[in-house]
């Protein structure tokens, strides 16, 4: 009896043993449990991303990082310019019938559209075309009968230069140039009067030149440009009445001043 009574005793040490560790169990998790609260917390959203940059397209009046600045090797430019032409009419000189005739020839001054067509062999030299037309009236004055209204004519002066270019790849490129021009008269119209036939010779002679090109914005530039051109003019006039013969030359030594905008290709 006292045997068993030592078995009992010893089962219920055991069962209080083992239900003692399960509580002391549970009290050490618990702290666990609140721990994992704040690792299973909501992940932040993630940061929009940056907007992509076009894809290299650069519009027309517009300076990107891919334009270059300034002219050099190879580029090739289209210019349009208001042109002003101002002949000087040094040294000119009137024939009658093969006497000289005291006076002197005046022709008018002009305005007209250019286009220049320019190409960079380097990057300090390049060559240029001008095509122009302009108009002019030409006349004698202070002969022995006043003032003779001579006729008009339409002169075409190509000219080429070939520029030195002193900044290259700078906005800023001031240039001096040297050249030569052929000049032809077209659509000669006579006065009619004392004049009722002129005829004007083709003539030329060389030039030079000096300006600078800016860059505005992108490929386009703004361009200001002074030519003097060296050239004479020769005319014949006749009187078909009276059967006079008037011959004139006249050193036209135009100046020629263009302001305009022009486009890189």
């Amino acid at each position: 009896m006292v045997k068993l009574r030592s078995l009992f005793a010893a089962l219920a040490a055991g069962v209080a043993a083992v239900s003692g560790a399960t509580a002391a169990q549970a009290q050490v998790a618990a702290p666990a449990s609140s721990n994992a609260a704040y690792v299973n917390a909501p992940v932040v959203s993630q940061i929009p991303a940056a907007p992509r940059q076009g894809g290299g397209h650069c519009g027309l009046f517009e300076t990107c990082a891919s334009t270059k600045i300034g002219l050099g090797k190879g580029d090739f430019l289209i210019r349009l310019s208001a042109l002003g032409v101002m002949p000087e009419d040094r040294d000119s000189k009137l024939w009658l019938n093969g006497n000289v005739l005291p006076g002197r020839v005046k022709t008018t001054r002009q305005v007209m559209p250019e286009l220049t067509f320019e190409y960079f062999f380097t990057d300090n030299v390049s060559i240029d075309l001008i095509a122009a037309s302009t108009r002019h009236e030409v006349a004698a004055e202070g002969t022995p009968l006043g003032k003779i209204d001579v006729g008009s004519a339409w002169v075409l002066p190509p000219t080429v230069t070939l520029a030195w270019h002193f900044r290259p790849h700078k906005r800023f490129n001031p240039y001096l140039g040297v050249g030569g021009t052929l000049a032809w008269f077209h659509n000669v119209s006579p006065a009619g009067g004392v004049v009722q036939k002129l005829n004007v010779g083709v003539t030329g002679g060389p030039s030079v030149n000096a300006g600078f090109d800016y860059q505005l914005v992108g490929n386009w530039f703004f361009n200001f440009d002074v030519k003097q051109m060296f050239m004479r003019m020769h005319a014949w006039a006749n009187d078909r009445d009276s059967k006079a013969f008037i011959k004139a030359h006249d050193s036209l030594d135009p100046t020629v001043v263009g302001a305009g905008i022009e486009y890189r290709f």
